[in-house]
């Protein structure tokens, strides 16, 4: 790689912040146990992580090793404590019955460096084997949420009427999150055709980072090598700032005819890489309960389902940099390895169980 991309790279690891990585100490089981119940309460959640974990365990234990990046379920899935929803009814490990469309909508400056990362779209070509299909909604990768909303409702209202027929499910990573609720609170049209919202990550209330942090930074993205994306309207910082995001929520009630689905990334932090360390130390000056970039209580969708606590730092959850640049990854993202087409999988057989039992 040249001086230039390894600076750009610089940039995307250390997005804005500037700290020493030193570990902090990590909160008991006990702890984490009594601060969950607390924002299971404060958000009026339902806990419905049991029933995911035997949804999730059941694709690990069936697919195993024939996927990338397998990994034991109790690895996979970080122990928080008591865990409501098990049912202990078998797992549908074949064709899907509704065939659901899943929209996803990424996160800040996601187009800057996607052809960076080569992408091979593992997880939506495994999924789609059993009746699966999954789409990425291009969005401004600077941008504000409010922009972002609109190239969404754009993109849904030009689908195909057969397209509609199926359930509609909207897939927010990181800041998609924020930018889909504003599409479906602005687009009220919008909001009876989405089925479902499934948040991965999402920075629902914004993020600490954000808070300190200016948009010409992230506008340094747009210099990343093979970049394709410019600054937008510079609104994608503001996006997140944690006061903006709340206030936002305090005066949008969210439609209630969609489900919505909450999944928290929580790591360890032997799975937190190197290159996110800085960023996990800042955050932990607020609480150590982060994934490099957003806290766990910043993550839930208000009234959502809590599906589970990931063991995998944000970008683990979504971005493969091991896979394309194995080189740079052993360097600064070391633990960017996590079974990602099982989760995708795994998600999508849960919602989709989830929605029948509605009906």
């Amino acid at each position: 790689m040249t001086k230039k991309t390894h600076l750009a790279l610089a940039i995307v690891v250390g997005l804005l912040v500037s700290a020493c990585g030193n570990q902090p100490n990590a909160p008991t089981l006990e702890e984490s146990t009594a601060e969950i119940a607390g924002l299971i309460a404060a958000d009026r959640l339902h806990d419905d992580r049991g029933r995911f974990r035997e949804v999730f365990c059941a694709v690990l234990e069936e697919r195993g090793e024939a996927l990338p990046d397998y990994r034991k379920c109790e690895e996979a899935i970080r122990a928080t404590g008591p865990e409501a929803g098990a049912t202990g009814a078998e797992v549908n490990l074949g064709q899907s019955q509704l065939r659901p469309l899943a929209l996803m909508v990424p996160g800040l400056g996601w187009e800057c460096f996607k052809t960076f990362l080569d992408l091979q779209f593992s997880a939506p070509v495994h999924v789609a084997r059993y009746g699966y299909e999954v789409r990425a909604i291009p969005v401004d990768g600077l941008s504000s949420s409010k922009h972002n909303a609109e190239q969404i409702n754009d993109y849904v209202s030009a689908l195909p009427p057969e397209d509609l027929e199926r359930p509609l499910i909207l897939v927010g990573y990181s800041k998609g999150t924020p930018d889909i609720l504003e599409a479906l609170v602005h687009f009220p049209q919008l909001a009876k055709q989405v089925t479902a919202v499934l948040s991965l990550a999402g920075a629902v209330k914004g993020s600490h980072l954000a808070d300190k942090a200016t948009q010409g930074q992230a506008n340094l993205l747009t210099d990343l090598p093979g970049s394709q994306c410019d600054k937008g309207d510079e609104g994608a910082i503001k996006s997140l700032q944690t006061e903006v995001r709340l206030a936002w929520l305090e005066n949008n009630p969210l439609p209630t005819n969609v489900r919505y689905y909450s999944v928290v990334t929580y790591p360890h932090y032997d799975r937190v890489s190197r290159g996110l360390r800085e960023s996990y130390s800042v955050l932990s000056g607020v609480d150590i309960r982060n994934d490099t970039q957003v806290l766990i209580y910043d993550q839930t969708i208000p009234q959502s389902n809590l599906v589970a606590f990931l063991n995998a730092d944000h970008w683990a959850i979504a971005v493969p940099v091991e896979r394309t640049h194995p080189f740079f990854s052993s360097l600064f993202v070391n633990n960017n390895d996590y079974p990602r087409e099982a989760l995708l999988e795994a998600l999508l057989r849960y919602i989709e169980e989830d929605l029948a039992s509605q009906r």
